[in-house]
């Protein structure tokens, strides 16, 4: 018997790779996952650039996603 799949809207998928970015993120610089959100939040990259992104950024591997969101992040946090 073949389990039935679980459909997930747009937004869920959008959501889970927001929370896979943050963790990846996190990892790489070898911080707490909350840290790395509230970084993110402050300078605005999870709603103006990683949700807003997602269409492009999903297709990429997580080393390339890891690597450009740590570089946006630098980037975004030293124009505040």
């Amino acid at each position: 018997m073949i389990p039935e799949r679980i459909e997930q809207t747009y937004d869920q998928l959008v959501m889970q790779f927001v929370a896979n970015c943050v963790e990846w993120v996190a990892e790489a610089l070898d911080s707490d996952y909350l840290t790395i959100f509230r970084r993110m939040d402050k300078v605005g990259l999870i709603d103006g650039y990683i949700m807003k992104c997602y269409d492009v950024l999903h297709l990429e591997s997580r080393q390339n996603i890891t690597k450009d969101i740590i570089e946006t992040l630098e980037i975004w946090e030293k124009q505040i």
